[in-house]
């Protein structure tokens, strides 16, 4: 028999589930938003950038990461899946000898980790790779 508290249960149970997608694509789209904000509305195009990145993370806590497009004058890193998809913005001036970054970053899941360069022209590129997160590093 069913009581009243074991319905209860089921419902909002039954509510977070239903809720679970939309919170994926409420990271993908903050993600795009962030985009749109470092390219002034500007859609970006596939290619120009070397991004590279681990397959597999063990641990979410510390990614290794290294960008680099030749030409750039700026290059941002996000994380889709990331409550703040913001991970760094990196400016090259003209004595740069190279615009290449490495760093490391935390990521809670598996996600995509997307680059996007501005180049001199003020043309913008992109590029994304899959992580697959096997211990999160945002607490999860």
């Amino acid at each position: 028999m069913l009581t009243r508290r074991d319905t209860l249960a089921i419902g909002l149970g039954a509510s977070a589930v239903a809720l679970l997608p939309a919170t994926v694509y409420a990271d993908e789209a903050a993600a795009q938003d962030a985009i749109a904000e470092f390219t002034g509305g500007v859609e970006p195009m596939d290619g120009g950038v070397n991004l590279t990145a681990p397959e597999i993370a063990e641990n979410g806590n510390t990614v290794p990461i290294s960008v680099s497009a030749d030409g750039a004058t700026e290059i941002a890193i996000f994380a889709a899946g990331n409550p703040t998809p913001r991970v760094g913005r990196y400016t090259f001036g003209p004595a740069a000898g190279a615009s290449t970054i490495s760093t490391r970053m935390r990521l809670g899941r598996t996600q995509d980790v997307i680059a996007v360069a501005k180049m001199a022209d003020d043309s913008f590129a992109m590029t994304r790779v899959e992580v697959k997160v096997t211990i999160g590093g945002c607490g999860g």
